[in-house]
């Protein structure tokens, strides 16, 4: 979806300017090497993770490493989460920073979480031959569905992007209306139903992926049930409509009643 912002009547001072794109590197930066970093590790069972603890402490930190990431996630969406948001960037700024600031560290989270696993040294299986090729079609498949999600959501508000780029134009930025195109048509909750796929195609089985694979499906089931509850909200009767004629995950449509 394009980026809607709306504008103020001063330009932008080059302090400012450089503030939005210090802010807006360090988002891209990361973000792009944590996806990069849970792609390459989910790809190898968690095999090549850095985390080197020993257990018990490997299953204690691994826990942690784990539960931080959808617990966090999803406080971060909260009215007391969006206010800890908001002291990451100077106050002039940080309502319409918000959600840079906030890809920032769930992209933080997602980089610890997959770089300093301690991998259990465990492997089940390895897919070979055949098998490798058409899982890791389905496991490249995943990312793509994955990414299509992103775009049907609003790729500017998913990537961090509204925000630095409304403060370096000096705008105040709008964010997309509720998703109903793209891969919304058919179901309400299409990055989550990617995402979960993402961890179940994998070509090498771990304990570790397991625990990852069970925890981070749980997590995309249980987790739109708060984002839901949000857009009732906001949204009101234009939701509670969509919700009526559109499925919660699995792509089937409801008949209309």
């Amino acid at each position: 979806q394009p980026l809607h912002c709306v504008m103020t009547s001063t330009p932008p001072s080059p302090g400012q300017r450089a503030l939005a794109l210090s802010y807006g590197l360090v988002c891209h930066v990361i973000f792009v090497a944590s996806v990069g970093l849970m792609i390459f590790h989910m790809f190898f069972g968690m095999r090549y993770s850095l985390g080197t603890l020993a257990a018990p402490w490997s299953w204690i930190t691994n826990a942690l490493l784990l539960l931080q990431f959808p617990i966090g996630h999803s406080v971060l969406l909260t009215a007391k989460g969006r206010a800890w948001l908001k002291r990451l960037a100077p106050a002039l700024f940080a309502s319409d920073l918000s959600t840079t600031t906030y890809v920032i560290v769930a992209s933080i989270q997602v980089f610890l979480l997959f770089n300093f696993w301690s991998f259990s040294g465990v492997v089940w299986w390895q897919a070979s031959g055949a098998g490798l090729a058409v899982l890791m079609v389905l496991y490249a498949a995943s990312w793509i569905l994955l990414g299509l999600a992103i775009l049907s959501a609003g790729i500017t508000l998913q990537t961090g992007f509204l925000g630095w780029w409304a403060v370096f134009r000096n705008r105040k930025p709008v964010f997309p209306a509720m998703p109903v195109r793209g891969l919304f048509r058919v179901m309400r909750q299409p990055i989550y139903v990617a995402f979960a796929c993402t961890v179940w195609t994998v070509p090498n089985w771990s304990p570790d992926q397991l625990v990852i694979a069970l925890t981070l499906s749980a997590y995309c089931l249980i987790g739109p049930l708060f984002k839901e509850a949000r857009f009732r909200q906001i949204y009101g009767q234009a939701f509670l409509d969509y919700q009526k004629t559109h499925p919660y995950w699995v792509p089937f449509p409801r008949k209309k009643t």
